[in-house]
């Protein structure tokens, strides 16, 4: 009997990714895309796989040091469109479902995305960024540093840095002739959609016309093939996007809601009927938010999904965030909907076969990294169509969670889970770390998380929780913490330590860490500014200083309003709510890890607390990571996460 081996950091660059899986319209293939990690070159690299339905058989389509994304089946089935920087930038291409060489038909100089195949087969729609004012340039030109011209509060971007004059755009290529044209003109960023099926509209989004640093707007427009006129659907007021269209082009649906409770606000499905043009909303009813909303450290290539039709014209499906899962729903036009899909389990892509009424998905587990799936829906089964971690799971020992429920602050009922130690004894007591989520609107939920199995298997029990302020507990509980960081938010982590305290006795009370990233660092460093109960933490990409991050943060001035309530008129409500007003207070042994290019919550936090902490001899650590920004932790560079999980777990085992 061989000996099951822990879960390392190092692990992290042998495991691989599957997503975005598409079937073919003949239903009987599909194409996903894996993602690896190449620990010599240090880097990512995606490639789109051929799944036969009914054999099972795999066969990898791309290969090389690149990554290929976002394919997409041509409407015959014959051809599949994708997104490749083997060129170092993206470009789109085509492959021929019979093999051979991939042709590029898109040569961009700011690089192409989103393939949109035309209902006929002979065109595909794309995005690319185009500076409209731009003057063309010399070859001759030389590169040389000038002066940042800033002029706007929206300035800078954690995703893009500094931002230029290049908006995004909607273009057409011919994929016989190449010839290229646009389809939008004015200076905004431009989201293409969908190809109506009957070829008479593409749909898209755009933000408000003139620019406006408080405003954050996305309507749905539809675009008339014929005559290019273009008309708003939606209202002007809110933020809006994933749209899909019906099989007969007669009805649009697409996700969004008014910002009623400003970036606390549920998502919501909306219906539009082209020829009446009629908007509702179908899922008012519906306490939870429409679209996936789970927070991850692992997955590749995962983005939001927006509703999936029936050929009926009549059924259709969606994801919703709800109690720690994502959870497939079935809706119809009479505003029926009801779980098609419902389990412990994270959902993060599907594409469905209404003909034979089967369902291809992406699913996630706490002990599953992810795999595809093939659901039966009349019966329920649910087959497993790939394995792509078994080899390296079978060697580990991974760790279950328990799922909690207690009582938090003001009497509202709050989930998460409880890992054991996966070389757990009846009788040994263990330390615990308390790990904290960002957002703060966002879900820990039943995925797979490597920090988390990380934790286990170094000797530690790992409690998560979803405090007010995640999604997937209703719209009440969501806006809840907005006006109140540190105070029942706070209180509902608190309690969560207490109540399983109470509840396992093998947790050692005098052993006690906590961490977080984001609004996980905010509290982790208010945490430790108001108990000394932890014998040890570690903040990540963290705000200590809500005066300061209204300025610095390419988020700040307006985050700040909408969540702390405040601005720089009332200095004294932000310093309140800023932990670097109690560190005096912090007895706790602090580890500060950072990226050098995080604009969302710039390094200068960091600099702050760690300053005052070593000020006043408090013991504290600061780790800086180069060439890095707020998601590193997600998508950073592999050996920079790799250390970035040893730093945190040897800080723990250091003081715990």
């Amino acid at each position: 009997m061989s000996i099951r081996k822990d879960m390392t950091a190092e692990d992290l660059l042998k495991l691989k990714s599957v997503a975005d899986p598409h079937l073919a319209p003949n239903g009987k293939e599909a194409v996903y895309v894996q993602t690896n990690i190449d620990e010599k070159e240090n880097d990512y690299f995606s490639h789109l796989y051929h799944l036969n339905i009914e054999t099972g058989l795999i066969h990898q389509w791309t290969y090389g040091e690149h990554r290929n994304t976002s394919p997409r089946w041509s409407p015959d089935g014959k051809q599949v469109a994708f997104v490749s920087n083997r060129l170092n930038k993206n470009q789109i291409f085509i492959l021929s479902r019979d093999g051979g060489e991939a042709r590029q038909i898109t040569d961009c100089e700011n690089g192409a995305a989103n393939p949109v195949w035309s209902p006929c087969g002979t065109k595909i729609a794309f995005s690319t960024s185009i500076d409209l004012h731009e003057k063309e340039k010399s070859d001759e030109t030389k590169e040389v540093l000038k002066p940042l011209e800033v002029v706007r509060m929206k300035y800078k971007s954690d995703d893009h840095g500094f931002l230029d004059e290049k908006k995004n755009h909607i273009m057409v290529v011919d994929i016989d002739t190449g010839e290229q044209s646009r389809l939008t003109e004015d200076q905004r960023n431009h989201q293409l959609q969908a190809w109506s099926p009957d070829g008479s509209y593409i749909s898209f989004t755009a933000d408000e016309e003139e620019e406006n640093d408080f405003s954050f707007k996305s309507d749905v427009f539809l675009l008339h093939r014929e005559t290019g006129e273009k008309k708003r659907i939606t209202n002007g007021d809110g933020w809006f996007g994933q749209v899909t269209w019906s099989p007969n082009s007669q009805y649009i649906t697409f996700i969004g809601h008014n910002r009623e409770f400003e970036n606390a606000t549920h998502s919501k499905l909306w219906l539009y009927n082209v020829k009446e043009d009629a908007m509702m909303c179908l899922t008012n009813e519906l306490d939870m938010p429409v679209g996936d909303y789970m927070v991850i450290d692992f997955q590749q290539g995962v983005g939001n999904q927006g509703v999936v039709w029936s050929h009926d014209n009549y059924s259709f499906y969606f994801l919703a965030t709800d109690h720690g899962n994502t959870v497939l729903y079935y809706g119809n036009l009479d505003g029926e909907m009801y779980p098609a899909l419902l389990d412990d389990q994270y959902v993060y892509g599907y594409d469905l076969d209404s003909s034979k009424q089967k369902i291809l998905l992406a699913i996630s587990r706490p002990t599953e990294p992810g795999d595809l799936y093939y659901l039966d829906v009349p019966t329920g089964e649910l087959k497993k169509l790939t394995s792509v971690n078994d080899d390296i799971l079978q060697e580990k020992q991974l760790s279950q969670p328990e799922a909690i429920e207690f009582e938090g602050a003001e009497g509202f009922p709050v989930h998460g889970w409880l890992m054991k130690p996966t070389a757990f004894e009846e009788g040994k007591r263990y330390g615990l770390i308390v790990d904290i989520h960002g957002g703060p609107h966002a879900m820990y939920g039943n995925t797979y998380f490597h920090e988390f199995q990380m934790f286990a298997s170094s000797g530690y029990a790992v409690l998560y929780i979803n405090p007010r302020g995640s999604h997937g507990y209703g719209q009440e509980f969501v806006n809840a913490v907005r006006g109140d960081y540190g105070g029942n938010d706070y209180r509902d982590i608190m309690d969560a330590v207490d109540y399983v305290l109470e509840k396992y006795d093998f947790i050692d009370n005098d052993k006690l860490g906590v961490t977080g990233g984001s609004y996980g660092g905010f509290m982790t460093n208010w945490i430790v500014g108001h108990t000394d109960r932890f014998k040890a933490a570690v903040t990540q990409r963290s705000i200590c200083n809500w005066v300061s991050f209204y300025g610095v943060s390419d988020i700040g001035y307006y985050f700040s309003e909408w969540q702390i309530q405040s601005d720089l008129g009332d200095v004294e409500k932000l310093w309140k709510h800023s932990p670097l007003a109690y560190v005096d207070k912090i007895d706790t042994p602090l580890l500060i890890v950072h990226s050098e290019k995080d604009y969302r919550c710039p390094i200068e936090q960091a600099e702050q607390l760690y300053i005052a902490l070593k000020r006043k001899k408090k013991e504290t650590k600061f780790i800086r990571f180069p060439e890095s920004n707020h998601n590193l932790s997600r998508n950073g560079k592999p050996n920079l996460r790799v250390e970035r999980l040893n730093y945190i777990k040897n800080w723990f085992n250091e003081h715990l």
